[in-house]
């Protein structure tokens, strides 16, 4: 395997496993522990692959054609034989018959047509395959090219703004009606005519033109990791490797990642950036249509997307494929060569050999289609999958809360009292569709029944609560059963009545511009008043914080959100449940879908790829992924493999201890019910103490959750303990807002590395953070930020919740039990698992790095719940049965490191 330095042996084994399981189609779960180097020995085994194959592809190609050479002439022989033979023949016997009865000579045709088809397809992709080098070749070494593009761009550039300049000056001669342009934008919210599809194809007849997009899928890795910046990460390790000059990759992002229009930019909620998108998309098929009718009598000026350009995009593509670049390194190009990076590196998609994406793109199949990715017989590798089933669970489940479903409604109402006269039949029947399914939704959660009244009557304080339904039980319940939601759902799409709509609310703006002219619209203010009044009760009660964020999402027209409930609504009824969670006022409760079987969203990428690679740095416990995704989704178990490799580090650099009991004997096991008396949390207090005085550096201390950090917290600082603390160590607590997490990271480094420099009686910091919380994934406690890292009991996920509740109880009713023990038992333990998994797999982050990491909770001990920590540290760990022992060792740790032998 080509590779930029001399691998570790860890990483040519991980290498030679991912090339054979990708050789053999099987599915791969690889784990290998963060500081080994994963991504490059995923790229490299990966590439290897690829390359191999291509290579092996073009030898058959290859055979297949010389054959054909040779066939011809052997062909031309054979006849010449057959003619003497026919003649030589008795006139009156027919002639032999092949196996099924078809004379030989016809099977024998068919046979060699099949065989000549195969061998013109082949010339065909060789043909396609060549042109394709060429152009990228030609832009590789031609710089004149681009500068030829650049200066027909500017010309181009200047002849539109001498246009616009002579627009102007004319409009002011004329002086334009002012109210004449008003009309002309409101235009634009008005629902163009619907056809549903059964009346579209009875109509055209024909499919749309796509044929020019349409290009060979070559095979391909498609690469996908959490956030940007992780591919982003992955991006540079592609250029730094062996590979880096001659794969074409591409990097593909959501809008708001990469749209380069900064009219459009400016939305900032991804919904509104993608409605918006495709609203100037369209505007652009409709302005062609729109010239050839010239005759017609209204003209509409609508807004068009300038980077939306078919000529730029063909360039940003081959510039894309010529050389690896990252999300921001496409922009930029974006930018400079004016066209669209979203839509020109999915163009690059077919041709591309690596695709670098979000998990969200591939594991969503609308969004999969839309991005025009191609499963079939591809290889999918999913990085940083430790989590990959609650991604696909989170994905395809959908909430809206009440104050959405009744902004939307009422705004919905306004829209269609006002376009009433010039809406069209189709479009009235949906709307109304829409409205009815909003008042069912609303009365599902303890609104007013009788529609008159609708809203007005402040609501009845509800029996809060929350209720679970199946899917069905839902649709008869709120009796909606008769309406075809997959309808409902393809006439919001195709329509973007969301985005008029919000075209109307923001143009109508807030309760206050609310058109008041007839008795209805009269009505309709005094409901939005007490909307007003509705969502108002909701920020007073939530914190202050929230609100920043709710007001985004407030922004987007509610109905986008609600969209996305009807979609989840489609899915089969034993898949998912509808929960129905009733707090205090109908503004305030909600209505959520939660999948249950991740299975079958993944089920389709199973099936279609060649081979399937989920990686990580901790997988452990692998269980969830082989029952819970691949048994559910119909994998065959022999076409599972894992492969688990140790970590680089030496053995004596890392101190996995489990404790069972504190330096006053106290046994610790933090149940729920034990773990708030006070002589736990004293205990607890004791043993950082004694840590504190002997580990330099950092020290991170994991809770289960956020209200029991607060709790122990309170009750050091009654007992004194927490200035005792602070003699040694600097004390953070992790914040539990998101965008002051690197704030706080940051002091903590400067601190420690202060500390150090200055040698005093002060040592490190130590950071009291959460599990499952900002700290406890993607953020590195390397060398001195991390010495030591304890873990405060065992963070079970809260039983009481009814979506884990409901996830339990499907789990017992479809799977097997394994080796005595419910499948939701086992759930539990493995959540709790994968956390701690997490979290202490934070502290060792290279090959000379070093720390120990306690684990406090007799519970670890037991062999079920110790076999689910990850092998390299499960080798290493010791059970320390007091804390006399585990003290020693400690110190032991230090002294070696004070003073190396």
């Amino acid at each position: 395997f080509p590779f930029p330095y001399a691998p570790y042996l860890i990483q040519e084994r991980f290498m030679a496993a991912l090339y054979s399981a990708l050789e053999g189609g099987r599915v791969g779960i690889f784990e290998s522990p963060t500081g080994t180097g994963k991504s490059l020995s995923l790229i490299c085994g990966a590439l290897s692959w690829l390359r191999d194959f291509e290579e092996k592809k073009q030898e058959e190609e290859a055979r297949l054609l010389a054959l054909e050479d040779s066939g011809q002439q052997q062909q031309r022989e054979e006849e010449e034989e057959r003619r003497k033979h026919a003649s030589a023949a008795e006139p009156g016997r027919p002639a032999s018959q092949g196996a099924a009865g078809e004379p030989d000579w016809v099977t024998a045709f068919v046979r060699r047509k099949e065989e000549r088809d195969a061998v013109d397809r082949l010339k065909e992709e060789q043909i396609r395959r060549k042109k394709r080098e060429d152009r990228l070749e030609k832009i590789r070494h031609n710089v004149q090219l681009k500068y030829a593009v650049k200066r027909k761009r500017s010309e181009e550039e200047e002849t539109k703004r001498l246009l616009q300049l002579s627009k102007e000056v004319l409009s002011e001669g004329a002086g334009m009606d002012v109210l004449e342009q008003l009309d002309h934008n409101e235009e634009e919210l008005i629902l163009a005519e619907y056809e549903s599809d059964e009346e579209k194809k009875a109509v055209s007849g024909v499919e749309e033109d796509d044929d020019d997009l349409e290009e060979e899928h070559v095979t391909k890795i498609y690469y996908c990791s959490r956030t940007h910046s992780q591919l982003s990460q992955f991006v540079r390790e592609v250029q730094k490797s062996p590979f880096g000059k001659d794969t074409r990759l591409v990097s593909l992002g959501s809008r708001q990642n990469l749209c380069v229009n900064e009219e459009v930019r400016r939305l900032g909620a991804l919904q509104l950036i993608n409605d918006r998108c495709m609203e100037m998309q369209k505007n652009k098929h409709e302005k062609k249509s729109d010239e050839e009718n010239e005759g017609k009598k209204r003209h509409v000026s609508r807004t068009v997307c300038p980077f939306y350009s078919y000529e730029q995009m063909q360039f940003l593509r081959d510039e894309v494929l010529v050389e690896v670049k990252d999300i921001e390194q496409l922009v930029a190009l974006g930018r400079e060569t004016k066209a669209c990076p979203y839509y020109g590196s999915r163009y690059a998609i077919p041709a591309a050999q690596l695709v670098v994406l979000p998990y969200q793109m591939l594991l969503h199949e609308p969004t999969r289609s839309a991005a025009g990715i191609k499963l079939k017989d591809q290889v999918v590798i999913i990085d940083e999958a430790h989590n990959l089933i609650d991604t696909i669970t989170c994905i395809h489940s959908a909430e809206v809360s009440g104050s959405q479903l009744c902004c939307a409604h009422s705004q919905l109402l306004q829209y269609m009292e006002r376009y009433r006269k010039r809406l069209k039949a189709k479009n009235l029947m949906y709307i109304k569709q829409i409205l009815y399914l909003l008042e069912r939704f609303v009365a599902m959660l303890g609104g007013k029944q009788s529609y008159s009244n609708f809203f007005f009557s402040p609501f009845p304080p509800l029996l809060s609560g929350t209720v679970l339904k199946s899917i069905n039980d839902f649709l008869f319940q709120s009796q909606i059963d008769n309406i075809n939601l997959f309808k409902v759902q393809r006439y919001c799409e195709k329509s973007l009545i969301s985005r008029k709509l919000f075209g109307f609310v923001e143009r109508y703006g807030g309760p206050a511009a609310a058109v008041t002219t007839n008795k209805e619209n009269q009505k309709l203010a005094g409901l939005q008043n007490f909307l007003l009044t509705l969502q108002q009760g909701c920020d007073k009660e939530g914190d202050p914080p929230m609100e920043a964020e709710n007001n985004q999402l407030r922004t987007a027209s509610p109905l986008m959100q609600i969209e996305g409930f009807l979609s989840a609504l489609t899915n089969a009824n034993q898949d998912g449940r509808v929960i129905l969670n009733r707090q205090g006022t109908v503004g305030q409760s909600s209505l959520k879908f939660l999948l249950l079987n991740p299975a079958v969203h993944f089920a389709k990428v199973v099936q279609e790829c060649r081979a399937v690679i989920i990686a990580g740095g901790t997988m452990q416990p692998v269980a969830d992924f082989r029952e819970q995704l691949l048994s559910c989704a119909g994998v065959d178990p022999a076409r599972v493999m894992e492969f688990s490799c140790g970590h680089v580090i030496p053995p004596e650099n890392i101190l996995p201890l489990i404790l069972c009991s504190g330096p006053s004997n106290q046994q610790l096991e933090f149940t729920y019910q034990t773990r708030d008396l006070p002589q736990m949390m004293d205990e607890t207090g004791r043993i950082l103490c004694n840590l504190c005085n002997v580990v330099p550096g950092g020290v991170v201390c994991f809770f289960p959750s956020y209200e029991y950090e607060k709790q122990v917290y309170a009750h050091w600082e009654m007992t004194g303990l927490l200035t005792r603390l602070a003699t040694k160590k600097k004390i953070f607590q992790e914040p539990k807002k998101a965008n002051q997490v690197e704030q706080v990271l940051v002091e903590y480094a400067k601190c420690i590395k202060r500390c150090s420099q200055a040698g005093g009686q002060m040592t490190g910091a130590l950071l009291l953070s959460v599990v499952g919380g900002k700290m406890s994934e993607g953020i590195n406690f390397s060398d001195d930020l991390g010495r030591c890292v304890i873990m405060v009991g065992m963070p079970y996920p809260n039983v009481k919740s009814p979506e884990l509740q409901e996830k339990m109880t499907w789990l017992d009713k479809t799977m097997p039990r394994a080796a005595g023990q419910a499948p939701s038992r086992v759930l539990i333990e493995n959540l709790c698992m994968k956390a701690v998994n997490q979290s202490i797999g934070r502290a060792i982050r290279h090959q000379k790095d070093y720390a120990s990491i306690l684990l406090l909770d007799h519970r670890y001990a037991r062999p079920a719940i110790f076999n689910k920590l990850p092998q390299w540290i499960r080798e290493r760990t010791q059970v320390k049965p007091a804390f006399g022992s585990a003290f020693a060792e400690l110190r032991k740790v230090r002294t070696c490191i004070l003073h190396p032998a």
